[in-house]
C-alpha cells in the first residue's frame, strides 16, 4: 500500500475518522496505482465513498494513460462503463491459459480447412475494422514519451481484398500513419533519465543502454472494440524479448505482446500478438555525453502463428475480437511463461518438420537407388 495511503490510515486511527478532508483524501488517491485504492477501499466507509469516485478513477488513467485525455476516448470510456471499469479491464494483460505444444498445435492443424473456412465466413458478419479503437501509450521511467489514438484499422476498407489477404500489420510510425494525424517523432534524451552514451564501441561491451531500456520502457496497447463494447491490453507492459544492436549497432529491439488463442481459425489454434519497437540512438555525445539521444522508429503490432507464417487481415479481425473475451493477470512472469511455451512449440515444430523432409529425401534417395538397380538388372 502507498506510504501516504499507509498515512492516511493511521491518522484516521488516533484522530477520527471525520477529522480527515474527503477532497484530501481524493486528492491523495489520485496519485497512487489501482491496487493501492483497491486497498484503502477496505479501510474505512470515507475511504471506500472516495474509491468509488470515478474521477478519482479518470485521473489515474489519466496518468497511465495520456491517450485517455482526449475529450472522444473520455466520451468512449463512460460509454463502457466508466473509468473504474475500463482500468479494471485494461491494466491486467491477457494470459493464454491453455498449454501450447507441437503435438496440440499438429493436432488441430488436423482438423478441416472447409471447416475453419465456414466458420470464419459466419463470423466475419459479426466484426468490422471500424469497431476498433486503438489507444497506445509509452512510458520511459514513469514518463509518458508517445500517445498515440487509431480509429479503425488502417487500409481495412480497401474494396480490392488487399488488406484481407495480406499479411495483418499496423505501424504507428509509418509515414502512412503519420501523415493522416500530423505526429511528431518521438524521442528519449538525457531529460528523460536516459544514461549518457560516450560511444557506440563502449555501449556493445557494456550495454549499459540496453539494460536502461529493458528495466524502464513500458508500452500499453489497449484495443476497444465499440460494438461489443469490450476492451483488453494486448502489450505485456514490459518487454518479452529483444535484439540489442540489430540491424545496426545504433538500434534496438524490443518485443511485446501476448499469446492469444485461435481455434477454428487458424490450423495451429494459437498465435503470437508481437508488438514490435524499434529505438534508435540519433545522435552519439561527444565526451560527456550530454547530448544522447533516442529515437522511436517503429511502433507494429502484428500476429504470427506456431508455424511462423503472419496472420492475414481477414483472419485478424476474428482472433483481435475474441482476445477481447480471454483471461487477465498482472502476473508478469506468467505472461512470459506463456510466451517461452509460444516460442517452445515453434521450435518443436520446426524440428519436427526438419525431420520430416530429411525422411522424405530419404526415401527418394534410396527409391532412386532401387530403381536404378532394377533397371541395370532387367538390362544384365
Amino acid at each position: 500500500m502507498s506510504f501516504q495511503v499507509g498515512l492516511l490510515i493511521e491518522f484516521s486511527r488516533v484522530a477520527g475518522i471525520m477529522a480527515l478532508n474527503s477532497d484530501l483524501i481524493c486528492e491523495i488517491l489520485m496519485r497512487v496505482d489501482g491496487a493501492t485504492i483497491a486497498n484503502a477501499e477496505c479501510a474505512s466507509s470515507l475511504f471506500r465513498s472516495a474509491t468509488r469516485e470515478e474521477h478519482t478513477w479518470e485521473e489515474l488513467c489519466s496518468s497511465l494513460w495520456p491517450s485517455t485525455r482526449n475529450e472522444e476516448v473520455r466520451s468512449l470510456i463512460s460509454a463502457l462503463g466508466g473509468f473504474r471499469k475500463f482500468y479494471t479491464d485494461c491494466f491486467p494483460t491477457v494470459l493464454f491459459t491453455e498449454r501450447v505444444s507441437a503435438i496440440d498445435c499438429n493436432l488441430e492443424f488436423g482438423k478441416s480447412e472447409e471447416s475453419r473456412s465456414e466458420y470464419c465466413d459466419k463470423e466475419l458478419h459479426s466484426v468490422s475494422s471500424s469497431d476498433f479503437v486503438s489507444l497506445v501509450d509509452v512510458h520511459y521511467r514513469d514518463k509518458a514519451i508517445y500517445s498515440k489514438i487509431l480509429w479503425g484499422i488502417p487500409g481495412a476498407a480497401d474494396s480490392n481484398g488487399w488488406f484481407s489477404n495480406s499479411p495483418f500489420s499496423i505501424d504507428l510510425l509509418s509515414s502512412f500513419v503519420k501523415a493522416e494525424n500530423g505526429e511528431s517523432q518521438a524521442n528519449i534524451s538525457l531529460a528523460e533519465g536516459l544514461p549518457p552514451i560516450t560511444s557506440l564501441e563502449r555501449e556493445r561491451k557494456d550495454g549499459k543502454l540496453w539494460r536502461e531500456l529493458w528495466k524502464n520502457i513500458r508500452l500499453s496497447w489497449i484495443l476497444v472494440n465499440r460494438r461489443e463494447k469490450q476492451t483488453v491490453n494486448l502489450s505485456s507492459w514490459s518487454p518479452l524479448g529483444g535484439q540489442k544492436h540489430w540491424p545496426t549497432d545504433k538500434d534496438f529491439r524490443l518485443l511485446f505482446g501476448s499469446i492469444l488463442p485461435a481455434h477454428k481459425v487458424l490450423p495451429f489454434g494459437v498465435v503470437q500478438g508481437t508488438l514490435v519497437m524499434k529505438c534508435r540512438i540519433s545522435d552519439v555525445g561527444v565526451g560527456d555525453g550530454s547530448h544522447t539521444t533516442l529515437k522511436l522508429t517503429e511502433l507494429r503490432i502484428r500476429l504470427e502463428d506456431v508455424g511462423g507464417a503472419h496472420v492475414n487481415g481477414r483472419n485478424s479481425l476474428l482472433i483481435l475480437k475474441r482476445a477481447l473475451s480471454c483471461h487477465r493477470t498482472m502476473n508478469y512472469n506468467n505472461v512470459l511463461a506463456a510466451y517461452h511455451q509460444f516460442l517452445k512449440a515453434q521450435s518443436q515444430l520446426k524440428v519436427e518438420e526438419m525431420n520430416n523432409e530429411r525422411l522424405i529425401n530419404t526415401v527418394c534417395a534410396l527409391g532412386g537407388i532401387a530403381a536404378f538397380a532394377i533397371s541395370c538388372f532387367v538390362v544384365l
